[in-house]
């Protein structure tokens, strides 16, 4: 029996400002216990999240914060612990070579529980922004404002 589609999707918007973004994936996450539900209540925060590559050539998520389950009577799992991305072998590979560039890293932009209901994260292989590129980023955004007004 399928499962009804969420409406809960947790976004990063320091991403987008912070970041020029290349490259996005969908990964599958691993997670422990009570983090499913957790997310789908919504407790789940993206704000510095990026990935990493271990020594093992896995990639894992950093900086992602969910919330310990209230409902949950023990066990509860670390809101901050990192967490195991899924993704085939060759996008991992793509990946770690073009992480190897120097200025380019992996950042999370948002998490979302899928069709099947398996939490998902969205990752993007992105280039960090200078300050005057950010600026650039507030007046095309402040113009599209504008422009949709009147």
């Amino acid at each position: 029996m399928p499962k009804a589609k969420s409406s809960i999707k947790i976004n990063n918007k320091r991403a987008t400002y912070d970041y020029e973004l290349l490259e996005q994936y969908d990964a599958g996450i691993v997670l422990a216990g009570t983090e499913i539900k957790s997310i789908r209540a919504g407790k789940a925060s993206l704000q510095d999240a990026y990935c990493y590559f271990s020594l093992s050539g896995e990639l894992f998520l950093r900086g992602m914060n969910v919330a310990p389950y209230f409902w949950a009577s023990w066990g509860g799992h670390d809101p901050l612990r990192d967490r195991k991305l899924l993704l085939t072998k060759r996008e991992l590979r793509h990946l770690r070579q073009a992480v190897k560039t120097k200025g380019l890293t992996i950042v999370a932009t948002s998490a979302f529980i899928s069709e099947g209901g398996y939490a998902k994260v969205h990752i993007a292989l992105a280039k960090g922004k200078k300050e005057y590129g950010k600026r650039e980023s507030i007046k095309e955004k402040d113009i599209r404002r504008e422009m949709e007004r009147g």
